[in-house]
């Protein structure tokens, strides 16, 4: 007689087998945390054009910056390996994602529920808005989205990510300025070539102390919400390290206390 109990374990067996192969899940126990401890180097991308979370004060240097970055260093450290930063962008992040070009991405990531299709997100680290950046003499100007929706309005934005997403449904009836380069858009602001940018609220406030000629127009008051986390690779083992090492930090402080020294920067520079 055939032992049903035998059959339906092979069964079990095989399909979860068959549905972690087409659907690219790992469901052994050996992880991405074990393969970077075993090649001894973890691999994080970054965009280098977003401050405080990671720039460049050079675009052509290949030294990064940042409170992300930081946050780079002591993850490696902690796991013994050492760290390899590796270029991304906002507009090939899910591809390089996807093609494993880096372990997790640190640049100062929204999550959103079309990015978590293609990967997953650390528990959140700190939460945000869409904020207005301008020239002082139009900060209040450029208070509200029926403001900025306007024909004679000109709006810049990077593309690829949230802020070009954004500008595009919210507002239809302004030009549209993609700039390639993040990091000189707010000289561009300055410069008059834009009339404004709407960004994270925490970029607002740091832009402004680097440029006196800029206010952060309504970044306690941001037009909707959101959180910033790291993204991942589709690993729950190495998403639960690295949840539990993003818990450890902030409630211990420590990432607390890296977000404030890269702003004091900025104030220094005033």
């Amino acid at each position: 007689m055939i032992n049903i109990s035998i059959m339906l374990v092979f069964s079990i067996s095989a399909c979860k087998q068959d549905y972690s192969q087409k659907n690219n899940f790992r469901v052994s126990t050996y992880s991405l945390l074990d393969e970077i401890i075993e090649r001894g180097e973890l691999w994080v991308g970054t965009t280098g054009d977003f401050t405080p979370f990671s720039y460049q004060d050079d675009k052509n240097s290949s030294e990064y910056k940042g409170v992300d970055i930081e946050m780079a260093k002591d993850l490696a450290s902690v796991l013994g390996v050492q760290l390899r930063l590796v270029k991304t962008s906002w507009p090939s992040l899910i591809k390089d994602l996807e093609d494993k070009k880096y372990d997790l991405c640190m640049s100062g990531v929204t999550i959103k529920l079309d990015r978590q299709t293609k990967g997953l997100f650390s528990i959140p680290i700190l939460q945000s808005g869409k904020a207005v950046i301008t020239r002082d003499e139009n900060a209040s100007k450029f208070n509200s989205i029926e403001s900025i929706n306007n024909t004679t309005v000109k709006v810049i934005v990077n593309p690829g990510g949230t802020n070009e997403q954004f500008a595009l449904q919210n507002f239809p009836n302004a030009e549209i300025i993609k700039n390639e380069d993040n990091l000189s858009i707010f000289q561009r602001i300055v410069d008059g070539d834009a009339d404004l940018m709407v960004t994270d609220a925490v970029e607002t406030m740091v832009q402004e102390k680097i440029h006196p000629e800029l206010e952060a127009v309504n970044a306690d008051n941001p037009f909707n919400f959101f959180e910033m986390g790291y993204l991942l690779q589709r690993d729950f083992v190495f998403k639960a390290y690295i949840d539990q090492w993003i818990n450890l930090r902030i409630k211990e402080g420590s990432y607390q206390k890296l977000f404030d020294a890269e702003l004091e920067k900025f104030v220094e520079k005033q």
